[in-house]
């Protein structure tokens, strides 16, 4: 244990990213203890890994915006936010909807920031494609890709999220979504967020999310570290136990990288943290090491293989 100064937390937080690096490294419950230690080694640790995945290189902020009554379509170079500096041109689209709904749209590797009317705030991550309804002000949909929610208590007037056939209650809290192709992944990391009210009625307290599959069947609810839950916002994205064909959407999403998966290696489990950063090769080397697979450079992108 630290002295508690500064440099020591410091020192800790380094070891902890060294360790990680480990294709053996398995102390993730440790690792957890010693963030909930105080709340400054979840900042310090993340600082620390920022400059790990880029010395001398911060991101710029990630740039906040308002949904606007007209439509807007802008193109400007994109960062990722937190400990990734992408070096991608990035699209973000408003469409104005003739029924007054905005339909926001991301590319890969890109992330913005929404200000809705209410006070509440959407991050969108890259990828991803979010729709937004004027007359609607607590209410967005999810159609695909990933996306922060930050929603302002109110009473009586809870936020709706609407994402493939799943509804998501949200009377003020911050939750993290990811529609996938095949389904839905829910973590909430403050207040209280209700699966489905008038079918499931599960309730998902901070610390728990939820898997749900399009295919049926019951939806899986798990403990989480809620220090993880949108770690894809400060570049990082971590995992305990996920599929590397999950992983590999992610890096997709979040990092702009293309990478097939070979069927043998899809449904393997992965544990780890994954740093983003421009260096596409590096978060390579790094997934493969940390699972124990192979990565072999295609025309574009990769294929990871035993």
């Amino acid at each position: 244990m630290s002295d508690g100064t500064p440099f020591a937390v410091e020192a800790e937080a380094l070891d902890w990213i060294i360790r990680q690096r480990d294709p053996a490294f398995d102390d993730w419950e440790g690792f957890t203890e010693w963030l909930e230690l105080s709340p400054g080694h979840s900042a310090i640790y993340n600082r620390m890994a920022a400059i790990d995945a880029e010395p001398g290189d911060l991101p710029e902020p990630v740039e906040e915006i308002s949904v606007a009554r007209q439509p807007v379509l802008a193109s400007r170079r994109t960062w990722l936010g937190g400990a990734m500096a992408a070096a991608l041109v990035g699209i973000i689209g408003f469409t104005l909807l003739d029924s007054g709904a905005t339909h926001i749209e991301t590319a890969a590797g890109e992330q913005r920031s929404v200000a809705l009317a209410d006070g509440s705030r959407i991050e969108i991550n890259g990828g991803s494609v979010i729709e937004l309804d004027e007359d609607r002000p607590r209410f967005a949909r999810i159609e695909s890709g990933e996306a922060m929610f930050h929603v302002v208590h109110r009473e009586g007037d809870p936020f709706l999220v609407e994402a493939g056939k799943a509804r998501l209650v949200d009377m003020g809290t911050a939750f993290n979504v990811i529609r996938r192709r095949d389904g839905l992944t829910v973590a909430v990391s403050e207040g209280l967020v209700l699966y489905n009210p008038q079918r499931e009625n599960i309730r998902l307290d901070a610390g728990f999310g939820i898997e749900a599959s399009d295919a049926g069947g019951p939806p899986r609810v798990q403990a989480i570290d809620v220090f993880s839950v949108g770690s894809w916002r400060k570049g990082q994205l971590v995992y305990n136990g996920t599929s590397i064909a999950q992983v590999a959407e992610d890096l997709g999403r979040t990092a702009g990288l293309t990478i097939n998966v070979s069927p043998d290696v899809a449904s393997l489990p992965f544990r780890g943290a994954l740093l983003i950063s421009d260096d596409r090769q590096r978060v390579i080397d790094d997934l493969t090491a940390l699972a124990g697979i192979r990565a072999e450079k295609q025309d574009e992108g990769w294929l990871l293989t035993r």
